[in-house]
Protein backbone atom coordinates (compact mmCIF):
# COMPACT_ATOMS: atom_id res chain seq x y z
CA UNK A 1 0.00 0.00 0.00
CA UNK A 2 2.63 2.65 0.67
CA UNK A 3 4.67 1.67 -2.54
CA UNK A 4 1.22 2.02 -4.17
CA UNK A 5 0.57 5.34 -2.93
CA UNK A 6 4.26 6.31 -3.56
CA UNK A 7 4.02 5.37 -7.06
CA UNK A 8 1.09 7.19 -7.65
CA UNK A 9 1.93 10.70 -5.94
CA UNK A 10 4.76 10.46 -8.32
CA UNK A 11 2.95 9.85 -11.33
CA UNK A 12 0.33 12.96 -10.53
CA UNK A 13 3.29 15.02 -9.47
CA UNK A 14 5.06 14.22 -12.57
CA UNK A 15 1.74 14.92 -14.98
CA UNK A 16 1.15 11.25 -16.53
CA UNK A 17 -2.08 11.15 -18.76
CA UNK A 18 -4.89 10.00 -17.28
CA UNK A 19 -3.60 9.28 -13.40
CA UNK A 20 -6.37 11.12 -10.96
CA UNK A 21 -6.18 8.64 -7.75
CA UNK A 22 -5.65 5.54 -6.13
CA UNK A 23 -8.47 2.82 -5.54
CA UNK A 24 -7.05 0.46 -2.16
CA UNK A 25 -9.43 -2.95 -2.70
CA UNK A 26 -8.89 -4.18 0.46
CA UNK A 27 -7.55 -5.14 2.84
CA UNK A 28 -10.11 -4.56 4.72
CA UNK A 29 -12.27 -7.47 3.40
CA UNK A 30 -14.62 -9.80 4.14
CA UNK A 31 -13.29 -13.40 4.12
CA UNK A 32 -16.24 -14.98 2.78
CA UNK A 33 -16.73 -12.76 -0.35
CA UNK A 34 -12.77 -12.93 -0.74
CA UNK A 35 -12.63 -13.12 -4.52
CA UNK A 36 -9.22 -13.34 -6.12
CA UNK A 37 -7.95 -11.68 -2.87
CA UNK A 38 -5.62 -12.98 -0.43
CA UNK A 39 -7.54 -13.35 2.79
CA UNK A 40 -4.32 -13.49 4.66
CA UNK A 41 -3.81 -10.15 4.27
CA UNK A 42 -7.00 -9.09 5.65
CA UNK A 43 -6.96 -7.07 9.04
CA UNK A 44 -9.01 -4.34 10.47
CA UNK A 45 -7.21 -0.48 10.27
CA UNK A 46 -6.50 0.96 13.06
CA UNK A 47 -5.29 4.74 13.33
CA UNK A 48 -1.50 4.17 11.65
CA UNK A 49 -3.10 1.86 8.95
CA UNK A 50 -5.88 4.65 8.67
CA UNK A 51 -3.54 7.44 8.40
CA UNK A 52 -1.55 5.32 5.79
CA UNK A 53 -4.44 4.47 3.49
CA UNK A 54 -5.60 8.33 3.35
CA UNK A 55 -1.93 9.59 2.74
CA UNK A 56 -2.38 10.43 -0.94
CA UNK A 57 -1.96 14.32 -1.13
CA UNK A 58 -2.60 15.18 -4.50
CA UNK A 59 -4.92 12.97 -5.73
CA UNK A 60 -8.03 11.11 -4.98
CA UNK A 61 -8.33 8.33 -2.71
CA UNK A 62 -11.26 5.77 -3.12
CA UNK A 63 -10.78 2.64 -0.38
CA UNK A 64 -13.38 -0.21 -1.00
CA UNK A 65 -14.12 -2.35 2.39
CA UNK A 66 -16.62 -4.21 4.28
CA UNK A 67 -18.56 -2.66 6.19
CA UNK A 68 -19.17 -5.14 9.08
CA UNK A 69 -15.28 -5.67 9.19
CA UNK A 70 -14.75 -2.34 10.09
CA UNK A 71 -16.04 -0.27 12.89
CA UNK A 72 -18.12 2.00 11.88
CA UNK A 73 -16.03 4.67 13.92
CA UNK A 74 -13.09 3.49 11.44
CA UNK A 75 -15.19 4.17 8.46
CA UNK A 76 -15.97 8.08 10.01
CA UNK A 77 -12.02 8.49 10.44
CA UNK A 78 -11.35 7.66 6.49
CA UNK A 79 -14.16 9.81 4.94
CA UNK A 80 -12.93 12.47 7.67
CA UNK A 81 -9.53 12.54 6.03
CA UNK A 82 -10.83 12.90 2.56
CA UNK A 83 -11.77 9.42 1.46
CA UNK A 84 -14.10 7.97 -0.86
CA UNK A 85 -15.60 4.75 1.00
CA UNK A 86 -17.15 2.40 -1.02
CA UNK A 87 -18.70 -1.05 0.01
CA UNK A 88 -17.44 -4.13 -1.72
CA UNK A 89 -16.39 -7.57 -0.93
CA UNK A 90 -18.58 -7.72 1.65
CA UNK A 91 -21.02 -10.73 3.46
CA UNK A 92 -22.31 -7.40 5.46
CA UNK A 93 -26.45 -7.86 6.24
CA UNK A 94 -28.75 -5.01 4.84
CA UNK A 95 -28.54 -3.55 8.77
CA UNK A 96 -24.65 -3.80 8.76
CA UNK A 97 -24.49 -2.35 5.13
CA UNK A 98 -26.92 0.41 6.03
CA UNK A 99 -24.77 1.57 9.43
CA UNK A 100 -21.85 1.58 6.77
CA UNK A 101 -23.86 4.09 4.58
CA UNK A 102 -24.93 5.96 7.22
CA UNK A 103 -21.06 6.27 8.83
CA UNK A 104 -19.94 7.76 5.25
CA UNK A 105 -20.20 4.63 2.46
CA UNK A 106 -20.71 6.49 -0.54
CA UNK A 107 -21.07 3.75 -3.02
CA UNK A 108 -20.47 -0.23 -3.98
CA UNK A 109 -17.62 -1.35 -5.89
CA UNK A 110 -18.95 -4.16 -8.59
CA UNK A 111 -22.73 -3.89 -7.37
CA UNK A 112 -23.58 -8.01 -7.19
CA UNK A 113 -19.93 -9.30 -7.32
CA UNK A 114 -18.61 -10.61 -4.47
CA UNK A 115 -21.21 -9.07 -2.33
CA UNK A 116 -24.22 -11.12 -0.23
CA UNK A 117 -27.17 -10.95 -2.60
CA UNK A 118 -30.88 -10.16 -2.47
CA UNK A 119 -33.27 -12.65 -1.22
CA UNK A 120 -36.76 -12.10 0.15
CA UNK A 121 -35.97 -12.34 3.69
CA UNK A 122 -32.78 -11.13 3.79
CA UNK A 123 -32.66 -8.38 1.22
CA UNK A 124 -28.31 -8.65 2.28
CA UNK A 125 -25.67 -5.69 0.65
CA UNK A 126 -27.44 -6.24 -2.63
CA UNK A 127 -30.89 -4.94 -1.51
CA UNK A 128 -29.20 -2.32 0.74
CA UNK A 129 -27.64 -0.90 -2.38
CA UNK A 130 -30.59 -0.81 -4.71
CA UNK A 131 -32.78 0.64 -1.63
CA UNK A 132 -30.44 3.24 -0.86
CA UNK A 133 -31.63 6.45 -3.10
CA UNK A 134 -28.13 8.46 -2.27
CA UNK A 135 -25.42 5.90 -3.26
CA UNK A 136 -23.65 4.90 -6.39
CA UNK A 137 -23.29 1.37 -7.88
CA UNK A 138 -20.19 0.51 -10.13
CA UNK A 139 -21.20 -2.28 -12.39
CA UNK A 140 -19.58 -4.71 -14.67
CA UNK A 141 -21.15 -4.46 -17.71
CA UNK A 142 -19.23 -7.43 -19.89
CA UNK A 143 -22.35 -10.35 -20.04
CA UNK A 144 -20.10 -12.52 -17.48
CA UNK A 145 -19.67 -10.93 -14.67
CA UNK A 146 -23.45 -9.85 -13.95
CA UNK A 147 -26.57 -11.17 -16.65
CA UNK A 148 -27.37 -7.94 -18.29
CA UNK A 149 -31.02 -8.63 -16.68
CA UNK A 150 -29.39 -8.16 -13.16
CA UNK A 151 -28.28 -4.86 -14.87
CA UNK A 152 -31.02 -3.20 -16.01
CA UNK A 153 -32.85 -4.20 -12.61
CA UNK A 154 -30.45 -2.04 -10.82
CA UNK A 155 -30.36 0.69 -13.49
CA UNK A 156 -34.89 0.53 -13.07
CA UNK A 157 -34.33 0.72 -8.80
CA UNK A 158 -31.61 3.28 -8.67
CA UNK A 159 -32.28 6.67 -9.81
CA UNK A 160 -30.81 8.03 -12.64
CA UNK A 161 -27.01 8.89 -12.63
CA UNK A 162 -26.17 6.19 -9.26
CA UNK A 163 -25.21 3.49 -11.78
CA UNK A 164 -21.87 4.03 -13.74
CA UNK A 165 -19.58 1.59 -15.80
CA UNK A 166 -16.43 -0.03 -14.36
CA UNK A 167 -13.94 -2.24 -16.04
CA UNK A 168 -12.33 -4.14 -12.81
CA UNK A 169 -9.97 -4.26 -15.51
CA UNK A 170 -6.73 -7.15 -15.21
CA UNK A 171 -3.36 -6.65 -17.45
CA UNK A 172 -3.94 -8.70 -20.28
CA UNK A 173 -6.14 -5.75 -21.29
CA UNK A 174 -4.10 -3.36 -24.51
CA UNK A 175 -1.61 -6.59 -24.15
CA UNK A 176 -0.57 -9.36 -25.89
CA UNK A 177 -0.06 -11.81 -23.35
CA UNK A 178 -3.38 -13.30 -21.95
CA UNK A 179 -1.97 -14.37 -18.86
CA UNK A 180 -0.35 -12.36 -15.94
CA UNK A 181 0.37 -13.77 -12.52
CA UNK A 182 -1.36 -12.96 -9.30
CA UNK A 183 -0.16 -13.73 -5.61
CA UNK A 184 1.92 -16.77 -7.52
CA UNK A 185 -0.76 -18.15 -9.57
CA UNK A 186 -1.30 -17.67 -12.93
CA UNK A 187 -4.44 -16.05 -14.24
CA UNK A 188 -5.99 -16.54 -18.34
CA UNK A 189 -7.30 -14.72 -20.20
CA UNK A 190 -10.03 -16.49 -22.88
CA UNK A 191 -12.50 -14.95 -24.87
CA UNK A 192 -12.68 -11.69 -22.83
CA UNK A 193 -13.44 -13.61 -19.87
CA UNK A 194 -10.22 -13.69 -16.70
CA UNK A 195 -9.89 -16.37 -14.28
CA UNK A 196 -7.75 -18.70 -12.02
CA UNK A 197 -7.18 -22.26 -12.28
CA UNK A 198 -10.06 -23.42 -10.43
CA UNK A 199 -12.33 -20.85 -12.84
CA UNK A 200 -13.65 -18.34 -10.46
CA UNK A 201 -13.37 -15.23 -12.08
CA UNK A 202 -10.41 -13.17 -11.45
CA UNK A 203 -11.30 -9.17 -12.54
CA UNK A 204 -12.13 -8.71 -16.57
CA UNK A 205 -10.68 -8.36 -19.59
CA UNK A 206 -13.08 -5.62 -20.05
CA UNK A 207 -12.32 -2.19 -21.69
CA UNK A 208 -14.75 0.49 -20.99
CA UNK A 209 -15.01 1.30 -25.09
CA UNK A 210 -16.92 -2.34 -24.85
CA UNK A 211 -18.50 -1.35 -21.36
CA UNK A 212 -19.99 1.31 -23.44
CA UNK A 213 -20.99 -0.59 -26.46
CA UNK A 214 -22.12 -3.25 -23.85
CA UNK A 215 -24.56 -0.73 -22.65
CA UNK A 216 -26.48 0.07 -26.06
CA UNK A 217 -26.40 -3.56 -26.82
CA UNK A 218 -27.06 -5.23 -23.61
CA UNK A 219 -29.04 -2.96 -21.77
CA UNK A 220 -30.47 -0.91 -24.71
CA UNK A 221 -29.51 2.45 -23.35
CA UNK A 222 -28.78 5.57 -25.63
CA UNK A 223 -25.47 6.11 -26.62
CA UNK A 224 -25.56 9.31 -24.82
CA UNK A 225 -26.48 7.57 -21.07
CA UNK A 226 -24.15 5.07 -21.88
CA UNK A 227 -21.44 7.71 -22.71
CA UNK A 228 -22.61 9.49 -19.13
CA UNK A 229 -21.93 6.53 -17.22
CA UNK A 230 -18.52 6.02 -18.56
CA UNK A 231 -18.01 9.70 -17.27
CA UNK A 232 -20.08 11.73 -15.79
CA UNK A 233 -21.75 9.64 -13.09
CA UNK A 234 -18.14 8.04 -12.30
CA UNK A 235 -16.59 11.82 -12.13
CA UNK A 236 -19.47 12.83 -9.76
CA UNK A 237 -18.68 9.71 -7.72
CA UNK A 238 -14.83 10.48 -6.92
CA UNK A 239 -16.22 14.21 -7.16
CA UNK A 240 -14.31 15.32 -9.73
CA UNK A 241 -17.33 16.64 -11.46
CA UNK A 242 -16.62 20.37 -11.51
CA UNK A 243 -13.49 19.29 -13.89
CA UNK A 244 -14.05 16.12 -15.23
CA UNK A 245 -17.13 14.16 -16.95
CA UNK A 246 -18.53 16.45 -19.32
CA UNK A 247 -17.88 18.86 -22.25
CA UNK A 248 -17.68 22.44 -21.05
CA UNK A 249 -15.72 25.49 -19.95
CA UNK A 250 -13.10 24.79 -17.33
CA UNK A 251 -13.33 20.97 -17.56
CA UNK A 252 -10.37 18.76 -18.76
CA UNK A 253 -10.12 18.06 -22.55
CA UNK A 254 -10.47 14.26 -21.68
CA UNK A 255 -11.90 13.11 -25.02
CA UNK A 256 -13.23 9.68 -26.85
CA UNK A 257 -14.52 10.41 -30.19
CA UNK A 258 -16.32 6.89 -31.73
CA UNK A 259 -17.56 6.13 -35.36
CA UNK A 260 -20.54 5.24 -36.31
CA UNK A 261 -19.80 1.32 -35.31
CA UNK A 262 -18.63 2.85 -31.90
CA UNK A 263 -15.22 2.04 -32.27
CA UNK A 264 -12.82 4.24 -30.85
CA UNK A 265 -11.26 6.45 -33.18
CA UNK A 266 -9.06 8.86 -31.28
CA UNK A 267 -8.39 9.80 -27.31
CA UNK A 268 -6.69 13.06 -25.79
CA UNK A 269 -6.10 13.63 -22.50
CA UNK A 270 -5.72 16.84 -21.01
CA UNK A 271 -6.32 18.29 -25.10
CA UNK A 272 -3.36 16.09 -25.68
CA UNK A 273 -3.88 13.19 -28.69
CA UNK A 274 -3.62 9.88 -27.17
Amino acid sequence: MRAAISAVREAIAQGVPGVLGIHLEGPYLAPARKGTHDAGKFRMPDATEIALATSLDNGVTLITLAPEQVPVDSIRALVARGAIVAAGHTAGSYDEIRAGLEAGVRGFTHLYNAMSPLQGRDPGTVGAALDDRDSWCGVIADGVHVHPASLRIALAAKQRGKVFLVTDAMPPVGADDPDYVLYGETITARDGVVRNAAGALAGSALDMATAVRNAVAMLGLPLEEAARMASTYPAQFLKLDAERGRIAAGCSADLVLLDDAMQVVDTWIAGRAG
